[in-house]
């Protein structure tokens, strides 16, 4: 799996969102593999309908009812939005409620969980979200390094995980970046600077995805 995050880069407003989402798909269309974009709750209807799998950057613990401004996983579900990320670096959330938030969440409807640490990984694991992202802070933006350039730190982190999957992120944008990720136990990878803000996102991610090929 490849995740691409777009966060809210002003190169993803407008049309923009939808000009990067058709080069995602020509490259998924390509090489077969399953990217999933994470977007903002105003444009995640918009993407899909360019045939590309979306998903939510954030959802929250309450899913129907009496909670003004809340984004519900149950409403996005019946949009035909199937997962989201929670808990990342950028929008951190207390250990309660993303426990509650995984545990209540609808059937079928994915969730990606963020770990900024080791330390994080096991309880999150007992919780069994679908995916656990590990993202090194001081890897995150890297414009040199990546989560990569540490491989015995994804290998600790893949020995721990047994109810969840790993994909591992933080300053990945190389073919190499994804080998050394899948040779340590990562099943995916997730991009977000990399690609959303590079000169040629279709190049940096056609390398990527040729890095699925060389393991």
């Amino acid at each position: 799996m490849i995740l691409i995050n777009y966060k809210i880069y002003k190169e993803t407003f407008g049309e923009k969102a939808i000009e990067l989402a058709r080069i995602i798909k020509k490259v998924q269309d390509k090489f077969k593999i399953r990217i999933v974009i994470t977007a903002s709750a105003l444009d995640v209807i918009r993407i899909k309908n360019e045939g590309v799998e979306v998903w939510l950057q954030d959802v929250d613990e309450y899913y129907e009812g009496k909670h003004t401004g809340w984004i519900s996983a149950k409403q996005a579900m019946a949009l035909g939005i199937n997962g989201s990320l929670i808990n990342h670096y950028e929008k951190q959330k207390k250990k309660g409620t993303i426990l509650k938030t995984i545990k209540s969440r609808p059937d079928g409807f994915e969730i990606m969980c963020c770990a900024k640490s080791v330390g994080q990984i096991e309880w999150m694991d007992r919780c069994k979200p679908d995916y656990i992202l590990y993202e090194p802070p001081e890897f995150i933006g890297s414009s040199t390094d990546s989560v990569a350039s540490k491989p015995e730190s994804i290998k600790k982190v893949s020995e721990l995980i047994s109810k969840s999957q790993l994909i591992v992120g933080a300053g990945v944008k190389t073919r190499d970046d994804v080998i050394t990720s899948l040779k340590m136990g990562a099943v995916g990878v997730g991009l977000a600077s990399g690609i959303v803000l590079s000169s040629n996102p279709e190049k940096v991610l056609t390398d990527i995805a040729e890095g699925f090929n060389s393991v």
